[in-house]
């Protein structure tokens, strides 16, 4: 998932340079440019690793960004120890408290581990201005994402009130431990809150359940994306009762959450009973949809979605030339959107096995679903040792990386 930062005509970057800032000397000439340049909307000091000296004097300057709304502070800690991070980060952090129009926060890629959360906690807690949240790839784990949570909630009681509408927080293992207190942070920024992206988290249908009961309190929900989590059916009755609350909603990603069968036809007959009306994006790929549940979502489609300009829906059960597949592209079609429709080229066989063959019980459906899980998670991982290389203690030895992640392996 990218998450890169805007720029802004007014931007200062230094991003991707691949520099090893170590001391005061090795980023004052850095910091000399961007004191010429006071008046900055947005810093980019991605692809750059910062040691504590030059974080303390980064944080000087940052100070006096009085116009400042966007920081990426993304992929800064590559090949740092677990000794250096938290101090670094919390000058950082700290500092942006005195950039009152801040708006948006980037620290995405970065090897904290939950022990280098409470860093953050000043920033996420108490700047009111703060829109937009990036921490995407960190390795929060269960006890790092109560920490960034609990701090969001005790955002929404300031004084000034919270802006916050944006979360991303995916690939942090944050699992079900820490669901009842990001429902609970969502809950408390219900006037404000529009988009969440918690993709690739291991969290199973009891915390899909908790964090969509805590999201539907949030009426102006535009875009939800819970890609690569664990629904099956539970989880699928908790989602398709949750997106009666949002019919503003425009963007749904639930590919890969292992919804089934039956969790399948819970959420297209609720799409097909018209709850959402704007989408414009809907992903629902690899979840053992067939044509029960294809068929309710090719009405959905025709009855309510002129808006779809994507619809995925490869890696179900169904041949790319039956009936049910074409009745959705002439659907699309209809809405002058035939071209919305993604590639089918990993289908699944559908075989004729009966509905009542199925699991009637959660219990059994999460059985079932636990070597799928288990298989994601070691391919995710074997992923990530190919394309995250940056995000990762590389030039640490072994024993370094997991010491860091406090047992928490980043995906």
């Amino acid at each position: 998932m990218a998450t890169t930062s805007e720029f802004t005509s007014k931007s200062f970057s230094v991003a991707n340079k691949n520099l090893k800032l170590n001391s005061k000397d090795d980023i004052d000439p850095i910091l000399k440019d961007l004191n010429k340049q006071l008046d900055v909307e947005d810093v980019h000091f991605s692809g750059n690793t910062i040691g504590v000296e030059a974080a303390l004097a980064l944080s000087e300057t940052l100070k006096k960004l009085k116009s400042l709304r966007i920081a990426d502070l993304s992929d800064i800690f590559t090949g740092r120890l677990i000794t250096e991070i938290p101090q670094a980060l919390k000058s950082i952090c700290d500092s942006l408290l005195d950039c009152p129009a801040l708006e948006e926060v980037n620290l995405s890629d970065n090897a904290f581990g939950g022990r280098s959360a409470e860093p953050m906690v000043n920033l996420l807690s108490s700047h009111p201005s703060l829109q937009v949240l990036k921490l995407n790839n960190n390795g929060l784990g269960i006890e790092g994402g109560k920490i960034v949570s609990g701090a969001l909630k005790t955002l929404a009681s300031h004084p000034q009130g919270s802006k916050l509408r944006v979360v991303i927080c995916g690939r942090n293992r944050l699992e079900n431990g820490s669901s009842d207190s990001w429902a609970e942070a969502y809950s408390l920024h219900q006037n404000t809150l529009q988009v969440v992206k918690m993709p690739q988290n291991g969290i199973r249908p009891e915390g899909i359940t908790a964090i969509l009961t805590g999201l539907t309190s949030c009426a102006g929900l535009k875009e939800l994306d819970l890609q690569d989590n664990t629904m099956t059916k539970n989880g699928s009755i908790a989602f398709s009762n949750a997106i009666k609350s949002w019919s503003g909603l425009e963007v749904i990603n639930i590919s890969d959450c292992l919804t089934g069968g039956r969790g399948g036809i819970e959420i297209a007959r609720t799409l097909a009973a018209g709850v959402l009306k704007e989408l414009k994006t809907l992903r629902l790929q690899f979840n053992e949809w067939d044509e029960r549940a294809l068929t309710p979502l090719s009405k959905y489609v025709s009855d309510y979605g002129h808006k779809l300009t994507t619809l995925e829906i490869n890696g179900n059960r169904a041949d790319p030339d039956e009936d049910v597949i074409e009745s959705i592209r002439e659907a699309l079609s209809k809405h002058d959107h035939g071209d919305a429709l993604d590639e089918l080229d990993e289908m699944e066989e559908y075989e004729e096995d009966d509905l009542e063959e199925e699991s009637e019980g959660e219990d059994s459906d999460v059985e079932e679903a636990d070597d799928a899980v288990d298989g994601k998670v070691k391919d995710d991982k074997k992923a990530a040792d190919n394309t995250t290389a940056t995000s990762t203690q590389k030039e640490n030895d072994l024993d370094d990386l997991t010491d860091q992640l406090a047992g928490t392996k980043i995906k």
